[in-house]
């Protein structure tokens, strides 16, 4: 066994319904502007174009259930409720027909985002990573194998704040669908298995505050419910 320098990092990883199994996070994929509606209602063009992808850490995973800090350095956090993709196997130069092959299930989350800090960086042209990685930045449920739930191509994807429907749509909605995405997706790097796919949000998007409770639910797939908290003085000492 080699000695490390440094202590390895802490696996990430996610439960599976139905199942004491769990699944081991590798990277986490998002993908921007993927229903048309969300597109027009933050100003941009809601014609179907090459997906825009970026990513978060996988230190931004968060489970289901769980008290997620208000995140620093922003006054305007929004969510993004979202079918995550978790792919079971890998690929390169993938083809769409072949694509879901490499999906093992699918999951309820919700991109956070830094929307004042995004802002800022989209008119400058900057990369969105600071308003998108953050502690508890991906708040993801657990897991439906694909073998019980098939691939999902429908079903209504909401999310609620303290109780009020805030976003109200339907995966059929998806300008870019779970194949496309991950065929899309190997022709720019190797995918590999325990990677996560977010694909994007409907409309509806808007802001939460310490106190808010925050539950995420797909039709067919599951539900997620997080917290958003304040981070306490003992832990700012």
């Amino acid at each position: 066994m080699p000695e490390h320098v440094i202590a390895p990092p802490t696996l990430a990883e996610l439960p599976i319904a139905g199942s004491r199994q769990r699944f081991p996070v590798r990277r986490i994929f998002c993908i921007a502007r993927n229903y048309a509606s969300h597109a027009r209602e933050m100003g941009m063009d809601a014609e179907r174009a090459a997906p825009v992808h970026f990513m978060k850490p996988r230190e931004s995973l968060a489970q289901d259930g769980a008290a997620i800090v208000f995140p620093p350095c922003t006054e305007l956090l929004h969510h993004e409720v979202e079918l995550v993709a978790a792919l079971g196997a890998g690929g390169a130069e993938v083809p769409v027909d072949e694509a879901l092959d490499l999906v093992f299930g699918y999951a309820v989350g919700n991109d956070l985002t830094r929307r004042d800090v995004q802002a800022r960086l989209r008119k400058k042209g900057f990369p969105w990573e600071a308003a998108k990685a953050f502690d508890g930045a991906a708040p993801i449920g657990a897991i439906a194998p694909a073998s019980r739930v098939g691939h999902p191509t429908h079903g209504r994807i909401r999310l609620a704040v303290n109780g009020k429907l805030r976003q109200d749509g339907n995966l059929a909605e998806m300008i870019w669908k779970t194949a496309e995405i991950v065929s899309h997706l190997s022709r720019w790097q190797q995918l590999y298995p325990g990677d996560l796919i977010m694909t994007g949000t409907p409309a509806g998007v808007g802001p939460l505050a310490p106190g808010d409770r925050v539950r995420c639910e797909i039709e067919g797939i599951g539900t997620l419910t997080h917290d958003i908290v304040t981070l306490s003085k003992e832990a700012r000492s």
